[in-house]
């Protein structure tokens, strides 16, 4: 408690020259968001209100209010988000949505999957950058119908931005534990054409990965990246794409040998992205995207190793507007995944799948439904066929509910079918007799508006898993599959916007059930609480939030915690702004998971104060 009442120096100065502002959570404008155009849920654009599901959509202008944090600072602000983090920046990080496993989630850019076979959930999102994005979205529930494999807990997709003006900029961060970030980027437009750059660099002594360690021992970060984009749109019948985002760094991290966090993590991850979109007719569009995406990833410390993945995807789809009320989309997905490793099967291992899908919308102007279907042929599992139905109703004009039930599936991944690892911290052993995991998921929700600009929503849900794939002690760490779990929960939320002044209150909560044992997952907590308010009138902002989430269980209960941010900034003109952030204000060290093997707790960072600039012209 002292630390909350003793920031540094740097804290001080920032706050007596900036005062106090905004966490990624808080949105710019209430009524704007409920009009905001998203993709994730349809594949096509839908605006918020009218899609049948709960979603999330994080801003551009919420991303560069704190330019520093990666992926999982941005999305954990929803409650019904948490982020299992391994220690402090640059550590291993896993998300899940709504108490399911991290495998569960599907990580998505522009469409391409960037979820890996290395280890057991996607990509670590701290080895990847935001500068590119315009927006961040977070389906909530299943989506296997338009996505596949893994989208049983929900879906986090990063839209990239597209140049509509000639611009560029550059910003300079600098922060405590000699955190620093620079990045730069140009914009150019010219006959439909466009074309976009990014650069960007991250550097930071780090923090503590083990509550008992001494602070001084830090495990340092380093990263750095580049993003490009060049593509055509004549606002007719063609719009194309082309778009390459590259990531390379090297993360340090506990070595059980020395007892010090000098082993080190050498990381690699490159996405390449093209899409073109073709309209026959006015109302018959052909869509065509191909990515290939690697991670990889060369461990040194007392068992060197390599993990090294790859990702071919390519998708074809028809969309057919059939009148004003009626849609039709119908396509074809192949997805060839590889994993390299020392401590896999035979040091390499591959799996493909094949997805054929098709999906009905109807829109009226107070019901919206979605029908949809897809049968996936799976290299090594054979043939799944899952569906989804969803209705939303206009009630009232004010008030709107919704329902929707989805199944969907999980095919093991070639770490749980193939990895054989024996070390000195630990085993794990893959099972090839495993089994995919299958789910079905009910969810009712409305959304309502109040005077004063107000607006209140709410969610009730249940998901139930069959095959759950787990690896614990009582196996040997041997993955295998549960006969059920069952993950039961609620999400409500009030949000207000008044002038310039808003705030935003969401709590979720989430029993994460093994049905065998009746006992609650490992590192879900059950309670999740949101709180922001501030102050924007688009030349200053301030805005402080509150993060809080419950204990949970482990093999030693986790405790639970609450960390306060704050973000200011100031418009000077529109060619600077400088805004400041310090996020988790008391110096938090808060316990994220337990590490049976030191019989220690992973720590999070602590506070983290930083002052930047941006000149744009």
């Amino acid at each position: 408690m002292p630390n909350l009442f003793q920031p540094t120096a740097l804290v001080g100065a920032i706050a007596i020259a900036m005062g106090f502002s905004v966490s990624a959570s808080a949105q710019d404008s209430i009524n704007a968001s409920l009009d905001k155009l998203v993709v994730t849920a349809t594949r096509s654009e839908e605006k918020v209100k009218d899609v049948p599901a709960r979603i999330t959509v994080i801003s551009k202008s919420e991303i560069e209010k704190n330019p520093a944090l990666n992926l999982s600072d941005l999305i954990q602000r929803d409650p019904s988000v948490f982020v299992k983090q391994s220690g402090g920046i640059g550590q291993i990080t896993e998300i899940s949505i709504r108490g399911t496993r991290p495998n569960h989630t599907l990580i998505l850019k522009d469409g391409a999957r960037l979820n890996s076979q290395n280890h057991l959930a996607a990509i670590y999102p701290s080895f990847l950058d935001s500068s590119d994005l315009e927006q961040i979205e977070i389906l909530k529930g299943p989506a296997s119908v338009q996505y596949g494999t893994d989208a049983i807990g929900g879906v986090v997709q990063m839209i990239t931005s597209t140049p509509t003006k000639n611009s560029g900029f550059i910003t300079g961060i600098y922060g405590e534990n000699n955190t620093y970030k620079a990045i730069a980027g140009a914009d150019l437009t010219q006959d439909g054409f466009y074309a976009q750059i990014r650069g960007q660099r991250l550097e930071s002594d780090g923090t503590r990965v083990l509550d008992n360690q001494s602070k001084d021992q830090k495990a340092a970060y380093d990263q750095k990246g580049y993003s490009a984009k060049v593509g055509y749109d004549n606002k007719k019948n063609i719009k194309t794409d082309l778009s390459i985002s590259q990531n390379e760094g090297l993360s340090q991290f506990y070595n059980y040998m020395t007892i010090k966090n000098n082993a080190e993590r050498i990381f690699e991850n490159r996405l390449i992205n093209s899409s073109i979109q073709y309209g026959f007719a006015e109302n018959l569009t052909l869509s065509a995207r191909y990515s290939n995406f690697i991670d990889n990833q060369q461990v040194k410390d007392s068992d060197p190793n390599h993990f090294d993945t790859e990702n071919n995807e390519g998708d074809l789809n028809l969309n057919w507007n059939i009148d004003s009320k009626n849609n039709l989309l119908a396509g074809v997905t192949y997805l060839k995944s590889d994993f390299k490793s020392n401590d896999v099967k035979d040091k390499k291992q591959s799996i493909d799948s094949t997805g054929y899908y098709v999906q009905h919308q109807y829109k009226t102007d107070k019901l919206n439904t979605q029908v949809g279907v897809r049968t996936e042929d799976n290299e090594l599992f054979g043939t799944h066929t899952i569906g989804q139905g969803a209705v939303r109703y206009q009630v009232l004009p004010e008030t709107s509910i919704y329902a929707n039930i989805g199944s969907a599936f999980k095919a093991p991944s070639l770490t749980e079918l193939y990895y054989f690892s024996e070390k000195s911290y630990g085993n794990t052993y893959g099972n090839p007799d495993l089994k995919p995991e299958e789910s079905i998921s009910y969810e009712l929700g409305f959304d309502h508006s109040l005077n004063y600009g107000i607006q209140l929503y709410g969610s009730v849900y249940q998901t139930k898993v069959d095959n759950l794939m787990v690896s614990d002690a009582s196996t040997g760490f041997k993955f295998y599959n549960l006969h059920k779990a069952t993950f039961t929960g609620s999400e409500l939320g009030l949000k207000w916007k008044q002038d310039s002044l808003f705030a935003n209150a969401e709590y979720a909560y989430v029993q994460p059930k093994n049905d065998d044992t009746d006992k609650d997952a490992p590192n879900r907590p059950r309670q999740n609480f949101t709180l922001s308010a501030g102050w924007d009138n688009g030349v200053y902002g301030f805005t402080t939030s509150l993060v809080a989430k419950g204990p949970s269980k482990d093999v030693q209960e986790i405790p639970g915690y609450a960390t306060i941010d704050m973000n200011a900034y100031w418009q000077i003109n529109p060619h600077v702004k400088v805004f400041s952030n310090i996020h988790n204000l008391g110096d938090t060290t808060y316990k994220a998971a337990w590490n049976n093997e030191v019989s220690s707790y992973y720590l999070a960072s602590g506070r983290l104060a930083t002052a930047g600039v941006t000149f744009r012209y």
